[in-house]
This record gives structure tokens, sequence and C-alpha cells, in this order.
């Protein structure tokens, strides 16, 4: 298979693309910035494609190639043009996003269904987001078969990228949500808070709109699905407060601020501090008749992990040569051990509570 990275000049897609080529895969090397794509694609000794993500110019570059992992955000913004183009050209589409809108345009009827008709498979989410947590989901799935409640988490240490703050900020005009029997629900950030030990410890949490709200519910078919993530306690109660600040916080003129802002002085954790992190990565389902089964896994830093997790699944692709078209999530694709094969990762730990 021939495949491409595009975004491959961005934090997390450099990084992708080096270990690829570290590897020794040759992906073809993608992006808007064309000095930026060069450089680096003569460094790596990588063919490289300078195009914007227009359906025309996208559809024309992908002509050749069988397989796209995407790596440029924000997600809700670039996915679509994409996943059209590949449909369009029957080229096999990947991304690594955690963004839930994405999630429920690749799992739509409509997406899967034009997906096996032309042979492709959609995959979103093929990095940290949410390759652990979609396999903790499974886990707990397999293990509790009738559970009605599941809520999914992390504990991690490492900094944040340019790309992935700015989604963050696009969202701070937004609420919470979650699946609420099957259906995406918004509620206020901050409202619902608990303590979770994720594998060091109790502490404070909130739930938050990640991925698995959409993903998890893909994957296993619980309705009731929350996900969390541990913050200093007078965050948790001030998460609340910020909340009723949305439709400023969301307004175009403090969005442009923030995102200058971002791009003048963010750039992203270094190798030394992507490799001495780690993060815990926790899950708990429960029954109508009140057993409780948690499941916790320890894997490599977020960035680290989303590297070695995208270019495994890109591995197993391109060498199997059989692709099962339609709309899938990671855990789908390779089961709940999957997480357990991929560098950086420990094995599960399975608690069982009765209430």
């Amino acid at each position: 298979m021939k495949w491409m990275i595009y975004g491959a000049n961005g934090y997390t897609g450099e990084l992708i693309a080096r270990q690829a080529v570290k590897q020794g895969m040759t992906p073809v090397l993608a992006g808007r910035r064309a000095d930026a794509i060069a450089k680096l694609g003569e460094e790596l000794g990588c063919e490289t494609r300078v195009f914007n993500l227009s359906l025309d110019k996208a559809t024309r570059q992908l002509e050749d190639i069988d397989l796209v992992l995407h790596c440029a955000g924000p997600f809700a913004d670039t996915s679509r043009p994409m996943v059209e183009a590949c449909l369009a050209t029957k080229t096999h589409y990947l991304d690594i996003t955690g963004e839930i809108e994405v999630f429920e345009y690749i799992h739509s009827k409509k997406r899967a269904k034009l997906a096996q008709e032309a042979g492709v498979l959609l995959c979103s989410g093929v990095g940290f987001d949410v390759i652990p947590t979609d396999c903790v989901a499974r886990k707990l799935k397999e293990l509790m078969p009738d559970a009605t409640n599941l809520a999914l988490g992390f504990s991690a240490a490492a900094g944040i990228s340019r790309g992935t703050l700015k989604t963050a900020i696009r969202g701070l005009g937004s609420s919470s949500a979650e699946r609420k029997d099957g259906e995406l629900t918004p509620f206020p950030l901050g409202e619902k808070r608990r303590h979770i030990d994720f594998g060091r410890g109790k502490k404070t949490a909130i739930a938050i709109p990640w991925g698995d709200v959409s993903t998890a519910y893909y994957t296993t078919g619980i309705p009731n699905i929350t996900t969390w993530v541990p913050v200093p306690t007078a965050y948790a109660y001030g998460a609340r407060l910020l909340s009723w600040f949305g439709p400023i916080l969301g307004s175009d003129a403090v969005q442009g601020k923030l995102l200058r802002y971002v791009d003048e002085h963010v750039s992203g954790p270094d190798e030394s501090e992507r490799e001495r992190s780690s993060t815990y990565v926790w899950g708990e389902a429960t029954n109508a008749s009140g057993r409780k089964v948690i499941v916790r896994i320890k894997t490599a830093s977020t960035y680290a992990f989303t590297v070695y997790g995208a270019l495994e699944v890109v591995s197993r692709l391109v060498s199997s040569g059989r692709v099962i078209p339609g709309s899938f999530t990671p855990a789908m694709l390779f089961g709940s051990h999957f997480i357990e094969e991929i560098e950086g990762s420990s094995s599960f730990v399975v608690d069982e509570v009765r209430l």
C-alpha cells in the first residue's frame, strides 16, 4: 500500500513521520505549508505533496494513495473534506482526532454505508484519542456483557501541543457531554464531579466531553457513558463557574486572541518530557444488579502513545493487504488487547466490586 501522512509538518504529524521512517516505512508527507513539508521531506527522504483540503484538490492528490493518516486539526474543520476525498478515490482513512463531532460523522449510518459501497475503511481516533480508552471500554464489555453504565478516564502528565490546545480553546464556549440512554446529551462543564483512583490514588475528577462519549457507544453498545479526568479540587468547582462565561469565551474576539497566543508561545512537550511521562487509563462498568468491574492500564505518554498507536494501526493495515470496508473504532478493528501490544503499555489490571 502507498500511504500518506497529511499534516506531517504539525507537531504530532512530524513525530509520526520521523518514527515511521525510523521503522523503515516510506510515507508520502503532505500538508498545506510548502516550505515546512519540503524541508521535512528532504531530511527524511520521503516524497512530498502540498495541497489544501478543498475537495477537488484533495481528490486529485489522493488518486494513487491507498491509505491516509490524517493529522491536521482542528479535525472538526479538516476531516470532512478529507473523508469525502477518500471515499471518491477509494482511499482508506485514519485520523488521530478526539473530537466527538468527527466521530459522530464517521459513524453515521450514511457515512458507514458510503464507505462499504466504496470499499473504504474509515477509522478515527488511532492515537491516544481514543485507542487506550476504547480498548478499556471493550475489555469492560467483555467482562460485563450486561453493563448499563460505563465510565472512562485517564490521568496524564505530559504537556500539550499547539494543535491540541487550539482544539481545546475552540471548545471553551461549549458544554460538556455524556451518552445518556443512547443519546449524546450536553450538560454544564464542572457539573459532574467524583473521586477516582486512576492508578495513583484517588483524585478529584470532573466529567469532560472526551471522544469515548461517542466511540465507546459504537464499540460496546452500552447506553450510558461518561468520561473523566483528574483536576485540582479548586478547578473542579471553578469549571462550573467557567461554564457560565461560555458565550464570552466562545466569541470570535476572545477566540482570536487565545489562538494567536498559542501560535506565538506554544510548541509542545519535548522528547525528554514525552519519554519520561506515563499515562494512567481507567474504566468502570456497572450493571442493573449493582455489580461493578474496574479496569486499569498504564501507557506511554499521550503523544508517544499516539505515535506508536497510529503507526501500529497503519502497519497492520498495510501488511495485511486486506481491509474490511465500513466505519470502525480501533477496538472494533483489533480487539481489547490491542492496547497491551503497543509500546509502553502494561497489562490490564481488573478489580470487581459488589455494591
